[in-house]
């Protein structure tokens, strides 16, 4: 079950989050200030934040910012009754992942946390190795038969989903939601014109190729020997959240 720290100084915002997140299948967890919330993530581990901006002592844009000055890589969802473009710009310069403001709209918060959820669940990987294919997260490349490929962050994420679920099929709305995010202004055509850059980067590639499912969306499937080879490798950390 996924653990979410909510930072708020607002006891009424902390209630309502909290209520809204047991609802939906998380564990919340509140802190009314950066310095409990720094706490917090010390001594437990945490799979998402969301910040409040304005709080007693550190604001939520210095707490971000520290945090990620301390290679914290947990994503960030700040929400905040400050909405002008400066402050969004604000948020996003200091860290923040994805920036809603109050009072934020219930069902779109719990896209925009499952959204993000995913995301940092294929970045948590780092390797993917499907037959005598590598895919590196961290150098956004492609090892195959001795050849290394660098790619487009878009289309290196897309790639690492796919081959992450081998025979998932996944619509082109979810992979456009995962990927560009839910506020993106991309089009589902998006999608499609990066799955089709794939094709032509690994159209020879011996483990596995990109299947159309007409009218649904997209799949990876392995070849039978890539199939029987398949693993992940899991990076090495030092605590819940923090890199060394």
């Amino acid at each position: 079950m996924f653990q979410i720290l909510i930072v708020d100084d607002d006891r009424n915002t902390r209630r309502l989050l909290r209520r809204l997140l047991n609802g939906a299948g998380y564990t919340p967890c509140c802190a009314s200030c950066a310095a409990e919330a720094l706490r917090f993530i010390k001594e437990n581990s945490f799979d998402l934040l969301i910040v409040d901006v304005t709080m007693p002592g550190m604001d939520g844009y210095t707490f971000t910012k520290l945090l990620r000055e301390c290679r914290c890589d947990l994503p960030i969802l700040m929400l905040s009754a400050r909405g002008l473009p400066d402050d969004i710009r604000h948020g996003f310069l200091a860290g923040a992942d994805d920036y809603m403001t109050k009072p934020a709209d219930e069902a779109e918060l719990l896209l925009r946390i499952r959204a993000l959820l995913r995301r940092s669940r294929i970045a948590s990987g780092h390797k993917l190795a499907v037959g005598g294919t590598t895919l590196d997260y961290d150098a956004l490349s492609v090892c195959s038969s001795g050849h290394v490929s660098t790619l487009p962050l878009k289309e290196f994420l897309l790639l690492y989903k796919l081959l992450s679920c081998p025979n998932q099929i996944f619509t082109r709305i979810q992979l456009l939601d995962d990927i560009w995010g839910p506020s993106t202004e991309s089009m589902e055509a998006t999608v499609s014109v990066h799955i089709n850059r794939l094709r032509k980067r690994f159209a020879s590639n011996p483990d596995f190729r990109i299947v159309t499912i007409r009218g649904l969306g997209y799949k990876a499937q392995l070849n039978q020997v890539s199939q029987l080879n398949q693993a992940v490798l899991s990076p090495v950390t030092s605590g819940p959240g923090w890199q060394n």
